[in-house]
């Protein structure tokens, strides 16, 4: 079940140091795609990250699994939370606005209700949580706009994408809790970013060749904010703040992303979002505030 605490101070801080960081990601990975492919940028995400919490793991001397079972589950968990919605997600910022797709990254919460309902006998999909999940689905509809489906173009495929990671990620958070629970949080962490580094690297050599480090300032500057801060640090920062509010509060982040990538996308790349995406994020955002309320005993 889903819990919720009184959050402190302290961790309403933090939590909005997570949103703040998840947010700019948007726009540092739109930046580094202008130099360099998207599996490329992918496989960048995860190696940095990778070295950078297996350090930590070092430093603080926690335990690695050594089974096969459970780098079995890595491998997945890296798939599925990583491999494949980063990379579908950075090919949709080649064609929609980086705003436009933190709102669609918001229906991760939606999505997650719907699998940990199917997938765990404890989670069912109460009335308020059946609500949350509708009125999620019709901002998403409003934000894209129910007419650029009428003629499939790269746009909408873009979007299409974009929410395809979205359930990606809502798959993962449901094999994290099943595979996954018995092992320290960092461990998992950097076990799933191996396990994802480790598909990404011949899959990037055959789509985009070796890559190459001889690349502008900027696009060094993008791949070390998403790699080491955005998912290294924003992975520890994470369960710092799971720990201290729990996964009922922790959903708030969602809805502290977007008007930060908004935000960024205006001011650095002159983004320019219709009023229709911005009525979509309200109606995410009352979904989502909706099933994180905590019903009545």
């Amino acid at each position: 079940m889903t819990d919720q605490k009184t959050i402190s101070p302290r961790a309403w801080g933090e939590l909005l140091l997570l949103g703040l960081i998840w947010g700019g990601s948007f726009l540092s990975i739109r930046v580094a795609l202008d130099e360099v492919p998207v599996m490329t940028s992918v496989l960048h995400r995860t190696f940095w990250a990778m070295l950078a919490l297996w350090l930590v793991i070092w430093l603080l001397r926690l335990p690695v699994p050594r089974d096969a079972r459970s780098w079995a589950a890595f491998l997945v968990m890296g798939l599925l939370n990583n491999v494949i919605p980063f990379a579908l997600m950075a090919w949709g910022q080649l064609h929609i606005e980086t705003g436009l797709t933190s709102i669609l990254n918001a229906t991760t919460a939606v999505f997650g209700v719907i699998v940990a309902a199917l997938a765990f006998a404890d989670e069912k999909l109460m009335f308020h949580k059946g609500l949350g999940v509708a009125l999620g689905f019709l901002g998403v509809a409003t934000a894209i706009g129910l007419d650029q489906f009428r003629n499939l173009d790269l746009r909408s495929t873009a979007q299409l994408a974009v929410l395809a990671g979205t359930l990606s990620y809502a798959c993962a958070s449901a094999w994290a809790r099943a595979r996954l629970g018995h092992l320290p949080p960092q461990v998992a962490a950097a076990g799933m970013l191996t396990g994802s580094t480790l598909v990404l690297l011949p899959a990037t050599l055959l789509i985009d060749g070796v890559p190459t480090l001889a690349l502008q300032p900027q696009t060094v500057v993008a791949i070390g904010y998403y790699a080491l801060i955005a998912t290294a640090g924003a992975y520890l920062l994470y369960y710092r703040v799971l720990a201290m509010a729990g996964s009922g509060n922790l959903m708030l982040v969602t809805l502290l992303i977007p008007p930060v990538a908004i935000t960024l996308g205006a001011l650095v790349l002159d983004e320019a979002l219709p009023p229709r995406a911005y009525l979509g994020f309200a109606l995410l955002a009352l979904g989502l505030i909706i099933l994180n309320r905590r019903p009545r005993a």
